[in-house]
């Protein structure tokens, strides 16, 4: 397990992504992995590390950019580590049963990902934009993440890098 260093790459336009991905490293390191967490942007290179989880938030039904162009710009290096992917976005209970959305699925076989799984998200006065305005004046903001969910998923991710680095 040592010596095993992991990315946790995210595209998060009003942080709530980010705070996923953070939550995520955190498991990471408790496993004893040694792990990064990183705006999908602002990755030069992914040579350096043993495994990748990219995440990004959805919006109408698209990864945030930086994510989408995170997967692109390290397609070829992505495609022969561990990758594992996830989503945060629905403003609802449907993230447990939601499949990925079309273009995550793209890429999810593309770069042969081991897994992806999609989280609630979270919306709030703080998010800028007048349709994010609207969504919260209507009712339908709120935090629907559920970070136990997440700590689950990302102690299954440390088990199977575990694995990996024992074989």
């Amino acid at each position: 397990m040592s010596g095993s260093t992991v990315l946790v790459a995210y595209g998060s336009t009003y942080g709530a992504t980010a705070e996923i991905a953070s939550r995520i490293g955190v498991v990471l390191a408790e496993h004893g992995l040694t792990t990064e967490v990183c705006p999908a942007g602002r990755v030069r290179a992914v040579t350096a590390y043993d495994g990748v989880i990219l995440g990004g938030a959805l919006y109408a039904g698209r990864w945030h950019r930086d994510a989408r162009r995170f997967a692109g710009r390290h397609r070829k290096a992505l495609g022969r580590m561990p990758l594992w992917l996830f989503s945060s976005g629905p403003l609802d209970d449907s993230a447990p049963t939601m499949a990925p959305a079309p273009g995550v699925r793209r890429l999810l076989h593309r770069l042969d990902a081991r897994d992806h799984i999609t989280f609630g998200g979270r919306l709030d006065t703080t998010a800028g934009g007048r349709m994010a305005r609207m969504l919260v004046g209507s009712g339908k903001g709120g935090d629907f993440r559920d970070f136990e969910a997440v700590t689950v998923w990302a102690e299954s991710v440390a088990r199977e890098l575990s694995e990996n680095v024992r074989a």
